[in-house]
């Protein structure tokens, strides 16, 4: 079993919990051990970027220097905290003199050298394709989804790693490897808004209905995607979006890791799609996948 450090981040333990959750377990049962990189903190996800810029490096490079103190590659799930680790990393190994500034400011040496991976990439390179549809019991047959990365996990591309920065496909791969039928669409890497969440709200609810309406014109019946901010984003405002369009929706979306962990029999899942603000469990079980 191979051991990765882990960046938590604050919604992993808190509003998506199920997220964190089923992220360890998910990745321990296929063979990957994450390992919680003591004493972390926020990223500053997502507003320290637009405050100050000293302070969207700082606040990351803290973690980065408890990694480079842990010595193993860096794991992350949440998109917003994998992109500010990775663009604080960039920046404190290009820049010795911001390095520095950093550096006196958190009181430990932020030069991380280490991999910072997502762990959808852990698994698709580290785990494969073949292992993991050797270990599913449970198949999602009949769940018809759209992969939902949103605007942060593939870019920029100078930054990010593993997969086309305009049309990824490894979250397709290990859906089909589940047995679901994954529905081809143009908007897997569209904003839904989710840092003008509470500033305007107008602008969200536009953005939101936009990716529903094509995920219904491309046939699916569900979201997937690997960001905390966009699936809170997506289920809150479905319900604005009934009172202001005239078409409805009603497409639960998932974390990837919950489908893995549903897939491969954890019991767990049943708990996990129970925290959903719009209860994915009643799609499962009319497409005949069990939840528990």
């Amino acid at each position: 079993m191979r051991t990765y450090s882990y960046y938590p981040g604050c919604s992993q333990i808190s509003s998506a919990e199920e997220y964190g959750d089923s992220a360890v377990k998910a990745a321990g049962a296929l063979g990957i051990r994450l390992e919680t990189l003591p004493d972390w903190s926020c990223c500053g996800a997502s507003s320290a970027h637009m405050t100050n810029h000293l302070l969207s490096v700082a606040l990351p490079a803290r973690n980065l220097a408890r990694a480079r103190r842990a010595g193993r590659d860096l794991v992350v799930v949440c998109a917003a905290c994998y992109h500010n680790l990775r663009a604080a990393q960039k920046e404190i190994l290009e820049d010795g003199e911001l390095a520095a500034r950093v550096e006196r400011i958190i009181g430990d040496d932020p030069r991380f050298r280490g991999r910072i991976v997502h762990l959808l990439d852990v698994v698709y390179e580290e785990v494969g394709l073949e292992a993991l549809r050797e270990r599913v019991v449970n198949p999602l047959r009949g769940l018809k989804p759209v992969s939902y990365y949103g605007c942060l996990m593939a870019r920029p591309p100078e930054m990010m790693e593993g997969d086309n920065p305009d049309n990824p496909g490894r979250m397709d791969e290990l859906l089909s490897t589940l047995g679901a039928e994954v529905r081809p669409w143009s908007y897997k890497t569209d904003c839904c808004g989710g840092s003008l969440s509470l500033t305007r709200t107008d602008v969200v609810v536009g953005l939101v209905n936009r990716l529903f309406e094509a995920a219904e014109e491309a046939g699916a019946d569900c979201l997937v995607t690997a960001c905390p901010m966009c699936l809170a984003n997506l289920e809150m405002r479905q319900r604005e979006g009934k009172l202001r369009f005239a078409h409805q929706h009603d497409l639960p979306v998932f974390f990837f890791t919950e489908l893995i962990g549903l897939a491969l029999g954890m019991e767990e899942a049943e708990r996990w799609f129970s925290k959903h603000l719009l209860d994915p469990r009643p799609l499962l079980w009319r497409i005949g996948v069990r939840t528990g």
